[in-house]
């Protein structure tokens, strides 16, 4: 499938039924933390990029091919910023009437300032947009968005959302060390979650490849600063560990791609979710995807991560980041 991948394991959505409606990086952010490499270039217009009967289609299909309870939630995650698509509103919709698991979108929020996407939003059960800083600086240093999505207009529009909005907002904090994780940083982030209160704070740490090399997730106090101080609805959420589902595709390598062109995965986890596969030998599959051009391996902090190819990574630079 091109547009629906999974179930994968999430803490907070349990085996999760993915649906990324734009390209690989199609995206307004370029974050130093993204697992999918950097963005080049930036894009910040609402269009349809694929098309979304496709993408239906598709969700369809997986649906039918899953027994109940092996998905717990259908999410919207793009391989960009999810809301992009202009046909969003809709997919949501259309997939809420194939089935009556909840529906989440996870968004970077930059584009919730605008009436119809925050219309389009309404029906899903659970948004969970990003706030990595509590000032325009910080934002810039860690987002690094596109000119025109300010500081100022992203902390808006998440304040206009949750006005209205009748699920969930769990709002996602990244943490990362020596950049947002200490004490005036926090309590800056505090603040502004202070204005929007929304139901949970995410406190996430990069655990995949980020796109800079000197990113590193916040060590143990670090995050126990930010629990502190973020109160009581913050809640430290690790990463998952559980069973990628790589469907029944007879070409292995678009089965991967599927996967980790959205997720990428650590060598550990590709070889048990091909072990799983009937019928699969691993290392022949590992060897098919390293010779197909369309994979490749990224370490980071010296752990080993597959990766789609066309994702821009760059290992030469060890600075951190300039504030």
């Amino acid at each position: 499938m091109r547009h629906v991948f999974g179930p994968v394991p999430s803490r907070r959505l349990g085996q999760s039924l993915g649906i990324d409606p734009v390209g690989l990086k199609v995206c307004n952010w370029n974050c130093v933390y993204c697992q999918l490499g950097r963005t080049a270039p930036l894009v910040d217009e609402r269009r349809e990029y694929v098309p979304r009967e496709e993408v239906l289609a598709e969700v369809e299909a997986a649906l039918a091919e899953h027994a109940p309870g092996e998905i717990d939630w259908v999410t919207f995650v793009g391989s960009g910023e999810t809301c992009l698509h202009t046909g969003l509103g809709w997919m949501i919709r259309q997939v809420k009437r194939l089935t009556e698991l909840p529906v989440a979108v996870i968004t970077n929020g930059s584009l919730l300032y605008q009436p119809e996407l925050r219309d389009d939003l309404a029906p899903a059960n659970a948004v969970l947009p990003s706030l990595d800083a509590g000032e325009a600086r910080l934002y810039r240093t860690i987002n690094r968005p596109h000119p025109q999505a300010t500081y100022e207009r992203l902390v808006q529009g998440l304040m206009d959302f949750w006005t209205d909005y009748p699920g969930k907002l769990w709002v996602e904090v990244m943490l990362l060390q020596g950049v947002n994780d200490d004490e005036q940083s926090l309590r800056r982030i505090g603040s502004v979650l202070g204005r929007i209160r929304p139901d949970a704070v995410h406190l996430l740490l990069p655990t995949r490849p980020p796109a800079e090399p000197w990113v590193r997730p916040a060590d143990e106090e670090g995050v126990a600063r930010a629990a502190a101080i973020l109160g009581e609805v913050a809640e430290v959420v690790h990463p998952a560990e559980g069973e990628f589902d790589l469907g029944d595709s007879d070409d292995i390598v678009d089965a991967v791609l599927g996967v980790i062109t959205r997720h990428p995965m650590r060598q550990d986890e590709l070889e048990r979710a091909l072990a799983d596969r009937k019928g699969t030998d691993v290392q022949r599959a590992l060897q098919l995807l390293a010779e197909s051009g369309r994979a490749k391996v990224i370490e980071r902090h010296g752990v080993r991560f597959w990766s789609p190819a066309a994702a821009r990574f760059v290992d030469g630079e060890r600075s951190g980041p300039s504030r």
